[in-house]
């Protein structure tokens, strides 16, 4: 809630506020029952053959249908018709293929984490050919995203989604003055100021979240978009001397690289005996859908006007685990398309505080895990539950979210007018040993 002092020209924001948790991650281990942290492969594995199941019965059902959209079979007032409804049907297969090869993704991403197996040579196995078939470079990314769950929120060590400062930006210095480095109280010359730099038009705060979605995840792998900015122009997730990989990583990110190579090949053959428009409707529209809900999901985990982001005097293990939030993917649209997006996506978006708490609980035994932990930070106040995942919230945290301040140990997100949500409060106490070692000088 906002006010404006008209005698000073300043608005004065009312702020939530987050207290800076102090749990030790062993504290929070233990209030997780213990048959959560077994892993199967045969019980993962039947997760691979439900989704791949669904989407092999959704490409027969809307090949069979698709063959009844005929002057032969069926008759429409006009020609046009035929054709539309026929782009239509392959649309929605389009949509919930790849909604459920989103979940396949999710398997993948759990054999990386160690989840799907006891044996890491069944986890890597199966992990690198599920990923290749979906375009990722399997040991590449393991090895980055691992470096995220161990500094997640960490300005400086994260991998992805870190904030741009108000100097990346370009944007005015900060005027005391003028404005609160919490971002409770800002003169209308800096608001002014600041919108005239980072203002969307109604038209570029749909337009900037759909090319993220759209090209966001190949961006990243092959060019560190939203990546840690620290790393130097060129970085990807193809070359093995890659600053963000260490020398005994090479054979990993060089097999990473074979897999790419022989999934580019696959899908290259199948067009030559195929057809580029059979390949595409039936695979790479799905693969686009793909992109677009990891770009979606991940970034709503770690983006929101709600979280806060470290600097390395105040980050912890467990501090950057509980910067994150759960949302119910689909969840926008109703119960039933909720229910539906947690289905097909493995519960990813709905588990992710519990993820980041241990990675290697598989995610069917994720949601038990999650309501139990919820339970323990329940009376900390600590905000793990955010709105529900959609192409509106992407656009709301799109617009909330513009940059951090220079300065500050646990800072939060400000919108285009330099206003925040929240503001922190330390506990009295140190902050709590994670038992992660993080490396502020690497």
């Amino acid at each position: 809630m906002a006010r404006k002092d008209d005698d000073q020209k300043v608005t004065v924001v009312e702020q939530g506020v987050y207290p800076v948790p102090d749990i030790p991650i062993k504290d929070l281990l233990d209030s997780i029952p213990a048959h959560c942290f077994k892993r199967s492969a045969l019980r993962s594995s039947l997760y691979i053959f439900w989704d791949a199941f669904v989407i092999y019965s959704l490409y027969k059902a809307t090949v069979y249908l698709d063959a009844l959209i005929d002057p032969a079979v069926i008759t429409l007032p006009n020609p046009y018709l035929y054709t539309a409804a026929s782009f239509s049907l392959w649309a929605i297969y389009g949509f919930w293929a790849g909604l459920f090869a989103t979940g396949l993704w999710v398997i993948g991403h759990e054999c990386g984490h160690q989840a799907f197996s006891e044996s890491k040579t069944i986890n890597n196995t199966v992990g690198w050919i599920v990923h290749s078939a979906l375009g990722v470079p399997y040991h590449s990314w393991r090895i980055t995203h691992a470096k995220h769950h161990a500094s997640t929120g960490h300005m400086t060590q994260d991998q992805v989604f870190v904030p741009a400062t108000r100097s990346q930006l370009g944007l005015p210095v900060f005027d005391p003055n003028r404005e609160d480095i919490l971002g409770s109280r800002v003169t209308e010359e800096v608001k002014k100021e600041l919108w005239e730099a980072l203002g969307d038009s109604p038209i570029g705060a749909v337009l900037s979240p759909a090319s993220y979605l759209i090209g966001g995840w190949p961006a990243y792998i092959a060019m560190n978009a939203s990546g840690q900015p620290k790393y130097p122009k060129g970085t990807n997730h193809f070359t093995p001397s890659a600053v963000m990989f260490a020398p005994h990583h090479y054979g990993q990110v060089v097999m990473s690289v074979v897999g790419i190579l022989i999934w580019l090949a696959a899908v290259g053959v199948t067009i030559y005996y195929k057809g580029f428009f059979d390949v595409f409707r039936v695979y790479l529209v799905p693969y686009l859908w793909v992109n677009h809900w990891l770009v979606l999901i991940t970034f709503l985990q770690h983006t929101d006007p709600l979280l806060p982001h470290y600097r390395a005097p105040e980050f912890t293990f467990a501090r950057g685990a509980l910067a994150t939030l759960d949302r119910n993917l689909l969840g926008d649209l109703g119960s039933v398309m909720g229910w539906l997006g947690a289905h097909a996506t493995n519960g990813i978006s709905e588990t992710h505080v519990l993820h980041h708490i241990s990675s290697k609980i598989p995610h069917y035994h994720a949601w038990e895990a999650s309501t139990a932990l919820k339970k323990k930070l329940a009376s900390a106040g600590i905000p793990i539950e955010g709105a529900p995942g959609g192409w509106s919230e992407m656009i709301r945290v799109f617009r909330e979210c513009k940059f951090v301040e220079d300065d500050g140990d646990v800072i939060f997100f400000k919108n285009a007018f330099g206003l925040a949500k929240m503001r922190p409060v330390l506990p009295e106490s140190a902050a709590s040993d994670s038992g992660i070692e993080v490396d502020t000088k690497a």
